[in-house]
């Protein structure tokens, strides 16, 4: 059995779950851990879907945040300075 961490990485939770996946498909799960692994992948999911909610907030904010600037530097740019960008 792998070793499960307590707060892994995204890479680490992918993996983690197509590990079980791949167990269970090929039928190599006992049915005492059946029920074990079953919450450990939807743990994991979970912890998935939670870290690309926040980075898909991060990244909305930077590009929110390039569109603003964008905006800014074109009313700059009608008051008659010369900016490069």
């Amino acid at each position: 059995m792998a070793k499960r961490t307590k707060n892994p990485t995204f890479g680490e939770a992918v993996a983690e779950v197509e590990r079980i996946l791949a167990d269970l498909e090929q039928d190599e799960v006992d049915i005492d851990r059946l029920s074990g692994e079953v919450k450990r992948a939807v743990e994991l999911i979970q912890v998935c879907r939670e870290k690309l909610e926040k980075t898909d907030g991060e990244v909305r904010e930077l590009v929110a945040g390039l569109e603003r600037k964008d905006q800014d530097e074109e009313t700059d740019a009608g008051s008659g300075e010369d900016l490069p960008f």
